[in-house]
C-alpha cells in the first residue's frame, strides 16, 4: 500500500474497564491502518461520561496497549479536560442549538420510531421554544427537515461500502448537552478528531449509525471529514455485542500472544501463529494489507 501525504489515525476507548476481545479488534484494526499508510496512532480517553469512569481503568488500557506491543504517538488526549473547547464548539453552532425540556419518556411517547441506533427519534417538540412551565434539560441539534439540502448525508465506508442516512427520519434533532449536564458523545468526538488533525477514522461498527450526524457537525463547524472504517463487532454467543456492560472478559495480558491471534483472525487476517508479539506485528502488517485489498476486489 502506498503512503498517502499524511495520515492521523487514533484508539478512542472509554475507560470503564479493561480491554476485552471486542476493543483488541478495533484498537488492532485502527492501529494496523495507520501503521500500514506510515502515519500516526493516536491514544484518546473519551471519559465525557464521568459517571462511567472506572478509577484506574486508563491506566490499565494504556498497560494493557503495552503489553500487546501497541505504541501511540504523542501524548494522550482525554476529554474530560477539554470542556471549554465543547463549549466554544457549542457557542459556534448557536443558530442550530436550542434548549428542549423533553423527558426521555416524552420522546418515546412521540411514537416516531427508533433512529438506527436504536434511540428515539425526537418529534422536535422544542424546537419553536420551551412549551410554559417546562425546564431546559438539555441543549439539540436542530437538523434539515426531510427534503432540504443536506438532510441526507453518504459517505463510503472503507470496509461496508457506499452509506447513506436520512438524518430527519432516521435519527431527528440530536443532543449536544445531556441532561445530566456532561456533553454528548457526539460533540466531543467531533470536535476531538477535529483539534488532534484525525485524516482516518477505524473503529467498530456499532458507531457506523453516528457517523452520519458527525458529518453533519463537521461540516457545519468547517472541519474535515476523515475517511471511515466500521469493522465488525465481536459478539456474544447470544448475539449481544461483547462489551464492558454485560461482562466481556479482560484480556490476557498473561498470553498477549494468544490474544492477537484471536483477533486477527477475527479480522479475518491470514497469517501464521507467530512465536513474540514482535513478530506478530511483522506479519500482521501485511495481512492488514491484502485484507483491504480483498474488500476492494
Amino acid at each position: 500500500m502506498n503512503n498517502i501525504e499524511r495520515y492521523v489515525g487514533r484508539f478512542a476507548p472509554s475507560p470503564s474497564g479493561p480491554l476485552h476481545a471486542g476493543s483488541l479488534a478495533a484498537a488492532m484494526a485502527s492501529y494496523l491502518d495507520a501503521r500500514a499508510h506510515g502515519g500516526r496512532w493516536l491514544l484518546r480517553m473519551e471519559d465525557i461520561d464521568e459517571t462511567r469512569t472506572v478509577d484506574g481503568a486508563a491506566h490499565e488500557i494504556e498497560t494493557a496497549l503495552h503489553a500487546l506491543g501497541m505504541r501511540w504517538d504523542g501524548p494522550v488526549l482525554v476529554q474530560s479536560e477539554r470542556k471549554q473547547r465543547y463549549l466554544d464548539a457549542c457557542a459556534r453552532l448557536a443558530g442550530y442549538v436550542y434548549p428542549c425540556g423533553c423527558t426521555r419518556k416524552e420522546i418515546a411517547d412521540s411514537n416516531l420510531g427508533v433512529g438506527a441506533d436504536g434511540a428515539a427519534i425526537y418529534p422536535g417538540t422544542c424546537r419553536h421554544g420551551l412549551a410554559p412551565g417546562k425546564q431546559a434539560r438539555t441543549l439539540r441539534l436542530r437538523v434539515p427537515d426531510a427534503g432540504e439540502d443536506g438532510e441526507e448525508i453518504s459517505f463510503t465506508d472503507r470496509w461496508l461500502g457506499r452509506q447513506s442516512q436520512h438524518l430527519a427520519t432516521q435519527a431527528g434533532d440530536f443532543v449536544l448537552k445531556r441532561a445530566d449536564g456532561f456533553w454528548a458523545y457526539q460533540l466531543a468526538v467531533v470536535v476531538d478528531d477535529a483539534e488532534q488533525g484525525v485524516t482516518h477514522i477505524v473503529r467498530g461498527a456499532d458507531l457506523l449509525d453516528s457517523t452520519a450526524r458527525q458529518i453533519y457537525l463537521q461540516c457545519l463547524l468547517g472541519y474535515p471529514t476523515p475517511a471511515y472504517l466500521h469493522v465488525p463487532l465481536v459478539l456474544h454467543d447470544d448475539g449481544e455485542k461483547l462489551s464492558k456492560q454485560n461482562g466481556a472478559q479482560a484480556l490476557d495480558l498473561a498470553r498477549p500472544l494468544d490474544e492477537l491471534h484471536r483477533a486477527a483472525a477475527f479480522l479475518g487476517l491470514d497469517m501464521t501463529t507467530a512465536t513474540e508479539v514482535a513478530a506478530f506485528w511483522e506479519q500482521a502488517l501485511p495481512a492488514w494489507q491484502r485484507r483491504l485489498a480483498d474488500l476492494k476486489s
